[in-house]
């Protein structure tokens, strides 16, 4: 049975992905619901029959009482046995069938695949954004929202049914119990449902952006907590516990202060409910035993009422804190929505082509980018880079050689100017032939907290598990991998490394980061400052295997310690995002120029951040 019921949707159906979904609440939800709709329709015929069930429950105890004070025990039962016995029947089978079917309908089929969908659908989303997307918020905060935004929504669903379906037709089924009573008793209650609707109407007004807020400040906290986590070898090794602290305090005294508010407004609330409904209970009954007095209404009918009134009592607070529920549940989705409903600024052209890399041939044209800035970045920089040409990018930090290479694999656009390769602009190929074509080598190997194989195995997950080892081979890699283990003992290529693979030392992260790349085996290399976390002996090695795997490639080396590009076909020096010097280690040494002069300066081959400056002055 449960199977069935969950199976009614999937949550994985294909869709249109759109790089600009809806920044409104109700357009938003619009789209998830979609696959949800004939399911949706069904629910909501179910929660009206099964809320029906219970005011009629209240109905039958008026007409009840006053079938037994029609006459003797067995006249009655005589005469209304066969209703009292089908009365029974409906409630033992007909009132658990629809009431069990609404349950699985709401907890088995909805609740689990809608949050499910969302989930998915969002991540899919966040994944399609830049790079530079990224970069402006905390990790912690975009995965808090793509976590809490999912069951929030699916609460809201679940409350829409549970609780607005139930109270619409608790409302309008007291109304017609009431009514036949007396109708004068649906004054009171029609009264008491004005004033209702005006207190409903207060608490949304203000719960909705008082959750907002208070999923905004959660989401900030987690954000903080998670920066300090992820960062915790700095935090340590400066000292910094109590500012920590302190830096997670303003963000978690935030949230407190936002909840407060929230509560605040459930407080005061609560309180006006409880003054309503005991107008509604005073009202109604008193009414109804006057009635009673005269003559006007039977026993029945005042136990009906009177059953009824205390049924809506203890229904309206459930119903507030279901409206609230549902309200601080959009909140949140509204929160989340900042970051799953932002659209895809870079995405590929419509119906661009492939990447087609015929030999290799890079070709920039007066490019600049300063990141929406007026300064920083790259300035009108033209370079030709053959095909199978290695050369060797060197200017100090901020010089701009990480922009260019950015700009390379797209993962932003240039403001000015464009790249080329084998004749195409990258802007009009897909961005997946494109950094498919690239082979990338960081400084700082960032690793999934995977094991050890599916790390290298990134790189061409198809390839084989010799494929897979001669790589790690060729990085220098393979012995201490054989002799890694995790926590839960794992070993080898299975061992696990942690998140960015904080298991491992600097140089074990590059060498397998450098294994990932060999494996892949793309036509074109980036090299950027490859081997700075190696030690001397194993940089040897490394820069050995280097020029090897460089063979017929296109290559860009990015370093600061000169000695690892000085065999490279060509040195570009960058300086102020501009190039002021380009040819071989020989032809620069000769010019007496900027490069000679960090050449001179170097001890070991290695460029400080005041070096361009040193060689100017000098």
């Amino acid at each position: 049975m449960f199977r069935f019921f969950e199976g009614l949707v999937d949550p994985y159906t294909p869709y249109a992905q759109t790089d600009t979904p809806p920044r409104r609440l109700w357009p938003f939800l619009s789209v998830y619901i979609r696959p949800f709709r004939k399911v949706f329709a069904v629910t909501a015929v179910f929660s009206i029959v099964t809320a029906a069930f219970d005011v009629a429950l209240i109905w039958y105890v008026g007409r009840l009482v006053d079938l037994l004070a029609s006459g003797t025990p067995a006249a009655v039962w005589a005469s209304h046995g066969t209703e009292v016995l089908l009365v029974a029947f409906a409630i033992l089978v007909l009132r658990p069938l629809f009431s069990g079917t609404n349950t699985a309908l709401l907890h088995n089929a909805i609740l689990p695949n809608f949050g499910t969908l969302i989930r998915m659908r969002a991540h899919a989303h966040v994944l399609r954004q830049p790079v530079g997307w990224f970069e402006g918020d905390f990790a912690g905060r975009l995965a808090n929202r793509i976590m809490q935004t999912p069951p929030s929504a699916g609460e809201a669903v679940f409350q829409t049914f549970d609780a607005v379906a139930f109270a619409s037709v608790t409302i309008i089924g007291s109304l017609l119990i009431l009514a036949e009573a007396d109708a004068r008793l649906t004054v009171p209650l029609l009264i008491w449902f004005g004033l209702y609707a005006l207190l409903v109407n207060w608490t949304l007004r203000r719960a909705g952006p008082a959750a907002k807020a208070s999923a905004d400040a959660r989401s900030a906290v987690t954000g903080r907590v998670v920066d300090a986590y992820t960062n915790i070898h700095s935090v340590k090794m400066f000292a910094h516990h109590d500012r920590e602290l302190g830096y997670a305090k303003e963000a978690i005294e935030t949230a407190r202060q936002t909840f407060a508010r929230e509560m605040r407004v459930i407080t005061t609330m609560d309180v006006a409910l409880t003054v309503l409904n005991g107008f509604l209970i005073v009202a109604v009954t008193g009414l109804a035993l006057i009635f009673w007095y005269q003559g006007q209404a039977t026993v029945g009918a005042v136990a009906a009422t009177v059953a009824l009134v205390l049924r809506l009592n203890n229904m309206t607070y459930w119903i507030m804190w279901a409206t609230t529920n549902l309200v601080q549940s959009l909140g949140v989705v509204a929160e989340g929505m900042e970051t799953i409903a932002q659209p895809v600024t870079l995405v590929d052209r419509p119906g661009a082509p492939p990447l087609r890399l015929t030999e290799g041939r890079i070709r920039v044209e007066g490019l600049s980018h300063h990141y929406g800035r007026t300064s920083g970045g790259i300035r009108d920089v033209s370079l030709d880079v053959a095909p199978g040409e290695k050369i060797g990018l060197v200017g100090r930090s901020g010089a701009g050689k990480s922009t260019l290479i950015k700009l390379m694999l797209r993962f932003y656009d240039p403001e000015a100017g464009r790249i080329l390769i084998d004749g195409q602009d990258i802007t009009a190929v897909t961005q997946n032939s494109l950094r498919a074509a690239v082979g990338m080598v960081q400084q700082d190997s960032s690793l999934l907290h995977r094991s050890v194989r599916d790390n290298i195995l990134y790189g061409r997950p198809e390839a084989s598990e010799a494929e897979m080892i001669a790589a790690a081979k060729r990085a220098e890699a393979h012995e201490f991998i054989l002799d890694l283990e995790d926590p839960e003992g794992r070993r080898g290529y299975d061992a696990h490394v942690g998140e960015r693979g904080v298991k491992l030392s600097g140089g074990q992260r590059q060498r397998i980061g450098l294994a990932r790349v060999i494996l892949k085996d793309a036509p074109i290399l980036v090299l950027d400052e490859a081997t700075s976390a190696l030690d001397s002996e194993v940089e040897a090695a490394i820069l050995s295997t280097l020029y090897g795997v460089m063979e017929g490639k296109t290559v860009i080396a990015i370093a600061h310690r000169l000695s690892t590009i000085a065999a490279m076909d060509r040195i570009v020096v960058l300086d102020q995002g501009r190039i002021v010097e380009s040819g071989s280690h020989e032809a620069l040494l000769a010019t007496s120029g900027i490069y000679a002069g960090l050449w001179a300066r170097q001890s070991g081959g290695f460029l400080g951040e005041d070096g361009i400056a040193e060689a100017e002055a000098g």
